[in-house]
């Protein structure tokens, strides 16, 4: 069982996040068309209006939650959610233990059908495209969506560099990429990870004989390599030391001028110091979402108050 009270996916994440076929382009396209990004505001915005103070190098896409519901067997563990995740920025969702919000998360990417008997019902947009739509290919959903789990996970038997390149190698069909341009994509993801310094003389070691905090890294250079427009994070941190963890939260700023981030954390001081906005669930339900200040220090709802400084959760 999962700290949210769900069941374990582990004998389903590596499975999920890179599969064994090739695909286009063109794919790709249908979940996160080009003609969104490097436009000078998001889809859907005024030109004259602001989103953050993040310079952003990379225009991310945005995430919309329609009714969304999901459930195990006939038992509903999400309950009609309506929320928003805009485009480069950190949303981080909180609520204590068996709200919903790890279930919730795994359901943008699809994650979630990968439990038997588990489905979801309502609408995921990425961008305005339905991530569940019948036609939409769900590998190219998990190429938009990367996903980072609470436990580091690199390919055991697979060096720091195969780690990183899986991705590329997998989804784009194995000698699509040339040796030079494969590694120049591996060094740039491992560069974004921040973790290049640490590994350059060291690509060809097992992934799994670096320490806790630089698989966790390597995990998201992983992700990063095939380009994602959205990165899910489900407490990333909640196996790391203070140290590993300042790393990633430093490198979670850095990484939402490119990309949207959505981080699951049951740890409050680190949902203020690295979120935009901050939502929190109860029992299934979500309760409040607003700016992060806002939700910590004047929050509209009287149970988001209790939960935030401690009386319950």
């Amino acid at each position: 069982m999962s700290p949210d009270g769900t069941p374990s996916q582990t004998a389903n994440v590596q499975d999920a996040i890179v599969e064994p076929e090739s695909h286009t382009e063109q794919e790709r396209d249908r979940i996160a068309p080009q003609t969104s990004l490097g436009s000078p505001a998001t889809a859907g915005q005024d030109e004259g209006a602001t989103t953050s103070a993040t310079t952003v190098t990379k225009q991310g896409l945005s995430v919309r939650l329609e009714d969304l519901r999901a459930f195990y067997g006939e038992a509903e563990q999400v309950k009609g959610i309506n929320l928003d995740f805009n485009a480069n920025e950190v949303t981080a969702i909180i609520g204590p233990s068996g709200c919903g919000k790890s279930t919730m998360v795994r359901c943008i990417n699809r994650m979630h059908e990968e439990i038997p008997g588990a489905h979801a019902e309502g609408r995921v947009l990425l961008d305005e495209m339905d991530v569940y739509d019948p036609n939409v290919d769900v590998v190219a959903v998990r190429r938009a969506i990367g996903m980072v789990f609470q436990k580091p996970n690199p390919f055991p038997t697979m060096t720091v560099f195969d780690n990183v390149a899986a991705g590329l190698r997998l989804s784009s069909g194995r000698g699509t990429h040339g040796k030079a341009d494969l590694r120049t994509k591996v060094e740039a993801a491992l560069r974004g990870a921040g973790l290049w310094d640490e590994v350059a003389d060291r690509l060809d070691a097992p992934g799994a004989g670096l320490s806790g905090g630089q698989q966790q890294r390597l995990c998201i250079a992983r992700s990063l390599a095939v380009e994602p427009e959205v990165i899910l994070m489900d407490e990333p941190c909640s196996a790391l030391d203070p140290i590993a963890t300042l790393k990633i939260e430093e490198l979670i700023d850095e990484l939402k001028k490119r990309v949207t981030i959505v981080i699951v954390t049951h740890n409050m001081q680190q949902a203020a110091r690295v979120a935009d906005r901050t939502a929190f669930m109860l029992s299934g339900e979500l309760v409040e979402v607003g700016p992060t200040q806002k939700i910590f220090t004047n929050p509209d709802d009287s149970r988001t108050e209790e939960y935030v400084t401690g009386k319950f959760g």
